[in-house]
Formats: C-alpha cells, structure tokens, sequence
C-alpha cells in the first residue's frame, strides 16, 4: 500500500447524491426478480448480492445478529481468523492485464463505503482490519470511525526506510493499531540483501512499542532467515494458495521463469514448500493472497489456507463480500477439516 493511492475521489464530490442503502437494495431485488428466468447466478458477488436482498428485513424488522466469527489470540490480541485486508480499500489492486481496476476502486471506496465495509466486518465478527499508517488517508479514516463508535482493530502493514526503522512504528502506535508487521516486499527484499538483521531490529522496536510484532514476504527464504537468526516474531504473514487458476497453470507453460514482481498474476511460488516448512513451525500464521486476488473461489481458497495450516487468513473484501466470505469461514473451521498442523493462534 502506498501514499498515492489515496488520491482524491471522483466519486467523493458525488457522495451526496448516492443511492442509499433501501435505494440500492429496491434496485436489486428488481433487477433480480428482472433475471429470474437466467439459468444462474455465475459468480460469487452475484450470489452473495442476491441473498443480502432477498434476506432484508422490512421496515421495522430487526434482522438476525451474525454468529461470531471464529477467533484465535497472537500475544495478547484476539483476533478474527478471517481478517480484512487493505488493498482493496485503498485501491490498489493485482489487476493482471486490467488497467482500468485501480481507478475503479478509488471511486467505489469513498470515505462512507470504506467505514460501511468495516462496519459489515463488524456485525459479521471480523473484528480486524489491515491498513497502512504511514498513509494519512487512511489513518484520518480510521480515526474517523473509531468517533463514530467502531471498534475494529487495526494491525498496521509498516513500510519502514533502511536509514529509520522507528518512525514507521511510532506511526503504527500513534493510528491506534494493536500490532504491526513489516510489508512483505521489504521483507523479501531485505532478505535477498543479506540485511535480515535489519528485520529483527525493526521486530525489537514493534515489540519495544508494545504491539505484537510480523514479518511479511511471498517468498518461503524470508521466513526461514527470519527463523535461522533466532529474531522471533509473534507471527509471521506469509502468501500461501494452491496454483489451480487459469493464468497460473498459463505460465507455468511458460519456458522463462517468471519472477513474481516482474507480473502482477501470482504470489505464492512454492505453495507446498510452504505448507511443509509452517508445519513445523510453533508460530502464529497469517496467510495472505489466499484467494490469488479473486482467481480462486473463497471456499475452495479458504479451505487450502486453513487445512494446509494458516491460523488467520488476510483477505481484500468489497462490502457485498463480507457475509458471504464469513459464511465460508463458518462452514470451512465448523465442519471436517483435513489439517494436520496445530492451532498456533
């Protein structure tokens, strides 16, 4: 995540004029009642739209609460296994071949739909969020809700420089967050330079500041220097989905190896490297990319990262997601689950 991607909003000088809530919702139970004779919804959205406006309760109804999400503790912070992520509301976004998808985001997540999305991970139990704090943007939105009375709890993805690994965590402290990690394209890089004593100085300052303290990285070497210098972290944030995709099983036709910066398409290179060596490992994991940005259905993705391992899964939500992604996760950990490895968190 990054500064710029907080530009200012066409669609913030039309948030006035936005249909509400019952506007949006009358619209939909039309065009759905419109559809009826389609064969399907195809996708998840569609799916997922479709319940929230059929199950609507009419005026002066209450509707049901969410049963709580499933929960696991890192130190002394509680957390959701599923956790929101923060690329999508700060409108970045792995958009393949797509140029258009960033600028998308940026007009869909106005100030009103970022805080409405934390909310609706609020009623369906998600009680964390990931967010940049070196973004003022986002922290300003973040405080923001919290006056209004939002309690979600705010894990902060920090981009320190080399030359100052303090200011990223006093920035961490000052947003409110309950912990921070280290982003995970420093964490790898770091690493390739030979620099993972850097890691675990900025590892000490997070914990002398009294969050819990991670380390990011798409890369399985990060985590394993990390583990090699003895810098134990309270957890690590680590890519993990399975490679059955179209545009995955696409390059890996390809004869010229594919570096994961150098193609915005996938991000967890060793998938069963990973699962073997976070077997093994006594430490809180938090799986990232789970869903390969959208390329995998959340039941199928879901259900990887938690049998192969995972404690928590970070995942990017549009609002219409929140409820559906939820309901996975409840019936992913509440039925059968093939995992071998112990509940770290």
């Amino acid at each position: 995540m990054s500064s710029t991607d907080h530009r200012e909003s066409p669609g913030a000088a039309r948030r006035q004029s936005r249909p509400g809530p019952l506007a949006r919702r009358s619209f939909l139970k039309k065009s759905l009642a419109a559809s009826a004779a389609a064969p399907f919804l195809a996708s998840l959205e569609e799916h997922a739209l479709a319940r929230q406006a059929q199950a609507a309760p009419a005026a002066g109804q209450t509707a049901p609460k969410p049963v709580p999400c499933p929960q696991g503790k890192i130190g002394k912070v509680q957390m959701s296994r599923l956790i929101c992520g923060g690329n999508l509301i700060s409108g970045y976004a792995h958009s393949r071949d797509l140029i258009y998808v960033s600028e998308l985001l940026k007009n869909y997540f106005t100030d009103e739909r970022i805080m409405d999305t934390w909310a609706l991970c609020e009623q369906h139990g998600v009680n964390t969020m990931v967010a940049y704090p070196g973004d003022p943007h986002a922290v300003e939105v973040y405080r923001k809700y919290r006056a209004r009375g939002g309690r979600i709890q705010y894990l902060a993805q920090i981009v320190p420089t080399k030359e100052d690994l303090k200011t990223a965590v006093k920035e961490a402290v000052d947003a409110g967050a309950v912990g921070a990690f280290l982003v995970g394209n420093h964490g790898d890089a770091w690493t390739r330079e030979g620099a993972v004593g850097r890691i675990g100085e900025l590892v000490k300052n997070i914990k002398d500041a009294g969050l819990i303290a991670g380390v990011a990285g798409h890369e399985l070497r990060t985590t394993r220097a990390v583990e090699e210098a003895r810098i134990a972290p309270d957890f690590y944030v680590k890519t993990l989905h399975n490679t059955n995709y179209w545009s995955r099983r696409q390059l890996a036709q390809e004869k010229e190896v594919i570096d994961n910066y150098g193609i915005d398409n996938y991000w967890c290179r060793e998938p069963k490297e990973t699962i073997a060596y976070m077997s093994e490992l006594a430490r809180p994991w938090i799986a990232y990319k789970v869903l390969a940005a959208g390329a995998i259905h959340p039941r199928s993705g879901f259900r990887y990262a938690f049998e192969n391992g995972a404690d928590f899964a970070l995942v990017g939500m549009f609002d219409f997601q929140v409820a559906e992604n939820v309901s996975v996760t409840h019936e992913v950990l509440g039925g059968k689950l093939d995992r071998d490895r112990a509940w770290m968190a």
